[in-house]
């Protein structure tokens, strides 16, 4: 590989994604005030982080573990770079918008994908020193370690997220290979993701209960006796570890060595099947038994709501991003009929003694926590991209375009919201009539995601974007979507368990349709109002 190639390419794909070069060189203030909105909602999300790793580290140092805190640090890094990786890699690495122009300039394959690969990991990178940085703050306070291990720690902080986005890069480009050689790659490929996804909660399911001791008496030297096992397990963390407490340098080169061959390992694998799989991905075969029937007529918003769907099943991360919460509530369901309700609910509250039957009035929200994870209303109005312009060029009202938007997370949504609901309901032994109740407060929740995220959607449009990753993982519609939704529901829910402990549960519900159904109608108004000025 030519690290001169790697620099190059590199520094020409930060520079083409740079929020700094918006605000340098354009003179559109939109664009410029989009940056700064972006910049300053990032900016709290990173406070927060650093504020929650800090506290997390400083609880390890004041019930007198502060020796796991580097295992924890190290532990804490890759799980968040192995999951995040996984969720986006496909997306950076395959079948991306300017995969024709990167191919078509003169570097190797492989050169192509790892730069895709350090692409993705600076533009991560300042969130794992937001969980490290911190850390190491908190470990001073309590360790009072060498002056030189905080050097150390940082550098190697650099190198800790390296190895679980390998693994997760190198598991994409596996379930890429297998998907491109299926007529429906984009669903193979989007069944692959969730089978792991859903596997991994079952491992840490598994592990969970295999670590747990449930002896009280027992709880601090159980963590750190968990956290110690989990760096052994895991030999960078431990490696990572010994860097730091002992400055062992064996440590520090084993860890150095091993990152950079894997690295090098990895691309040299990806890099000879690179190009063959992206022209899979991006190549679409015509059906042989083809046959010209009689077309049927269909409204403008089912049109619309249909072309969504095709959009939708055309991405295995928009998929991913739209439907994983689906899925996961559905599987709430079926575990509860399989464990019992009072199992997950006692799970859900953290092994704490207590009733389930408080917990009932709360079942329309816990099956809404995960439905509502990601309206896809708050993306599809971005992932137009550039054929928006072609969309607002057809004979149709504005409004119509998002009706109909508006449609389809309807019909993706209340089917698994229903089926979710009911499932729970059996298992908890509620009463037909509070199913039903259930039943529409959930329909109305679902209504107020689909009208909340469309206005998102339509408030923080970007169509520039080169990757759709932009959009679904990092667009300031998507965070503005979930951050409030996510802790209202928690709250609502929450206090909807303490009412059902003073009121009737029948009477509760129907209290909380009222203002849900409410909120649902002012941003509808409020989506369609902003449809016209669009």
């Amino acid at each position: 590989m030519n690290g001169n190639d790697h620099v190059l390419l590199l520094k020409a794909l930060l520079k083409s994604t740079s929020g700094l070069n918006t605000l340098r060189y354009s003179h559109d203030k939109k664009k410029k005030s989009f940056v700064i909105s972006t910049g300053i909602g990032l900016g709290l999300i990173f406070l927060m982080l650093m504020g929650y790793s800090f506290a997390t580290c400083y609880g390890y140092g004041k019930i007198g573990i502060i020796s796991s805190a580097p295992v924890l640090c190290a532990l804490t890094i890759s799980s968040v770079a192995l999951v995040f990786t996984f969720m986006k890699a496909n997306g950076y690495l395959f079948n991306f918008k300017e995969y024709d122009m990167l191919m078509a300039l003169p570097f190797a394959p492989r050169t192509v994908a790892a730069c895709k690969f350090l692409y993705m990991y600076i533009k991560a990178l300042p969130w794992y020193m937001a969980i490290s940085v911190p850390m190491l703050i908190a470990y001073g306070c309590f360790e009072r370690p060498k002056v030189l291990v905080y050097p150390v720690w940082i550098l190697l902080s650099l190198l800790l997220p390296v190895i679980p986005m390998l693994a997760a890069s190198f598991l994409g480009f596996l379930i890429a290979g297998i998907s491109s050689g299926f007529k429906k790659t984009n669903i193979v490929q989007t069944i692959l993701m969730f089978a792991i996804c859903i596997a991994g909660l079952c491992t840490e399911f598994f592990a969970e209960k295999l670590f747990a001791n449930g002896a009280a008496e027992k709880t601090l030297e159980s963590i750190a006796s968990m956290t110690q096992k989990a760096g052994r397990i895991y030999m960078p963390a431990g490696w990572f570890a010994d860097s730091v407490t002992d400055l062992s340098v064996p440590s520090m080169l084993l860890f150095t060595v091993v990152t950079i061959l894997l690295f090098v390992i990895v691309f040299a694998v990806v890099g000879k099947a690179y190009r063959n799989i992206n022209s899979a991905l991006k190549s679409h075969a015509a059906a042989r038994n083809y046959k010209m029937t009689s077309q049927k007529s269909s409204s403008v918003l089912h049109t619309i709501a249909f072309k969504e769907l095709r959009r939708f099943l055309g991405s295995s991360l928009y998929m991913m991003q739209g439907g994983f919460g689906d899925l996961l509530a559905v599987l709430l369901g079926i575990a509860a009929l399989i464990f019992g309700f009072d199992t997950i609910a006692a799970k859900l509250m953290d092994g704490m003694t207590f009733d389930a039957s408080v917990v009932k009035p709360a079942i329309p929200f816990l099956v809404y926590l995960f439905i509502g994870m990601l309206a896809t209303t708050a993306c599809s109005p971005s992932l137009e991209g550039k054929n928006y312009w072609i969309v607002q060029s057809l004979p149709i009202p504005k409004k119509v375009l998002y009706q109909g938007k508006m449609l389809f997370n309807m019909y993706l949504s209340v089917p698994f919201m229903a089926i979710s609901t009911i499932l729970l309901c059996i298992s908890a032994k509620v009463t037909i009539f509070n199913t039903i109740l259930y039943l529409i407060l959930g329909f109305a929740l679902c209504c107020f995601s689909t009208t909340w995220g469309c206005v998102c959607g339509i408030k923080h449009m970007r169509l520039d974007w080169e990757n759709e990753v932009e959009v679904l993982k990092q667009g300031m519609a998507v965070l503005l979507y979930l951050l409030p939704n996510m802790f209202a529901c928690m709250g609502i829910g929450a206090l909807s368990v303490f009412l059902g402990m003073i009121m009737d549960h029948s009477l509760l519900s129907i209290l909380l349709i009222v203002p849900v159904a409410l909120l649902a109608l002012i941003f509808y108004k409020i989506a369609l109002s902003l449809a016209e000025k669009t």
